[in-house]
């Protein structure tokens, strides 16, 4: 057998038509395929390798700890010096009432821990999020995603949640004294890049504080500097009561968290006594990496190159087919017909060695999500090649 089929035979398929690109390597902002031909890569594994891929500083923090120890104990048990450096760092970086992280394996997992959490603190039944969001594929995220079309199949899912139009007032009208928590994305991502109301934004965090509820803010997608900001909530002038991190926490490496005070997190702590556990949570390599890849962002100062290039995007990518390209940041959604037209170019672009994709929510948009570590003149070859796509496919 090919190695293609050796994966459809040995591996779990999610789709029935993988991309089934065969990867060997990566680079900095190249993915290099088994035949040598170098890709340009425009989502950088869906948010996850902001600084590119191996950066050299976070390949050596990952060799400097696998060299020490690799698992020794399950979370919280032991003093392992990577985690506390990094949870230190990422709150540094934070509201004063946000000091407290819990390190899962992913964003998944960190949503699955927020919603206990907030049942725990809360006492209460329901969950209110928004139509279109995306939270993660296990139960509980699952039961919060806003799309019917992938809750459906795996029902019975959480009671009590509650679907709303992102931005809408019925969102706001929604919560009363039993809403345990309301969860949203700071910029929904998979909806196709769609920001908050910031008036909307500052009237769902007083409704939540007038009824006790925790107002969640999935930074998943759009934290580490993704949006021009380093967590998207501070475009908007809100403090949440919880942020959920994941994709770029690790610097390539699997990890999610919670963050939230001392004083609600503290709450997993007795009635039950380890109220949540993880195996693998903050594991030391993952933190090391996470750590490396946090310092590069400002190190490098890639965070503030981000509205340059941002706006480079927008000026290239002009053509009549194009109905839209929004963004926040370097994460953005181009926008064409339909879904029929995205997938052509996508394959046109892979052609000419252009790696991009699209969105769950919004099929007739290409994703635009690069290492934030990408240069102007590689911006300019990804819009070169979309154009040409684009052209080639009206």
């Amino acid at each position: 057998m090919n190695t293609r089929q050796l994966f459809q035979q040995y591996l779990a398929q999610t789709s029935p038509e993988p991309v089934g690109l065969h990867i060997s390597a990566a680079s900095g902002n190249y993915l290099i395929g088994a035949d040598g031909k170098e890709y340009l890569d425009l989502i950088g594994g869906i948010s996850v390798c902001n600084v590119g891929h191996c950066h050299p500083k976070v390949v050596k923090a990952i060799q400097q700890q696998s060299e020490q120890y690799l698992h020794i104990m399950v979370y919280g048990e032991l003093i392992q010096t990577p985690p506390i450096a990094y949870a230190q760092r990422i709150t540094s970086h934070l509201p004063t009432e946000l000091n407290c992280v819990y390190f899962t394996n992913s964003g998944s997992e960190a949503c699955e821990a927020a919603i206990k959490l907030s049942h725990r603190i809360s006492g209460r039944p329901n969950i209110i999020a928004a139509n279109n969001s995306y939270h993660g594929h296990s139960m509980g995220a699952l039961s919060i995603m806003g799309s019917e079309y992938w809750r459906n199949a795996f029902r019975p899912l959480l009671p009590g949640v509650g679907h709303y139009d992102y931005n809408s007032q019925e969102m706001i009208d929604a919560i009363d004294q039993d809403t345990a928590c309301v969860i949203i994305e700071s910029v929904q991502s998979e909806a196709g890049i769609i920001a908050p109301n910031q008036e909307w934004l500052k009237a769902l965090r007083q409704k939540c504080t007038d009824n006790c509820t925790l107002l969640i803010f999935d930074e998943i997608q759009t934290g580490f500097g993704r949006t021009g900001k380093l967590w998207g909530f501070e475009h908007f002038d809100i403090v949440p009561d919880m942020i959920l991190l994941g994709k770029a926490l690790g610097g390539g490496m699997p990890m999610g968290a919670v963050v939230t005070s001392h004083a609600m997190m503290n709450t997993l702590t007795h009635n039950p006594v380890l109220g949540h556990m993880t195996t693998f949570g903050g594991h030391p390599v993952c933190c090391a990496a996470g750590l490396a890849a946090f310092e590069v962002l400002f190190e490098e100062q890639l965070i503030a190159q981000v509205a340059e290039k941002e706006q480079l995007f927008h000026q290239l990518l002009v053509h009549p087919s194009i109905i839209a390209l929004r963004s926040k940041g370097l994460l953005m959604a181009l926008e064409l017909k339909d879904n029929k037209t995205v997938l052509a170019v996508l394959a046109d672009c892979l052609e000419q060695g252009l790696f991009s994709d699209w969105f769950l929510f919004a099929d007739n948009c290409v994703r635009i999500a690069p290492p934030l570590t990408i240069s102007k003149d590689e911006i300019r070859k990804a819009c070169d090649i979309l154009l040409s796509a684009i052209e080639k496919n009206n």
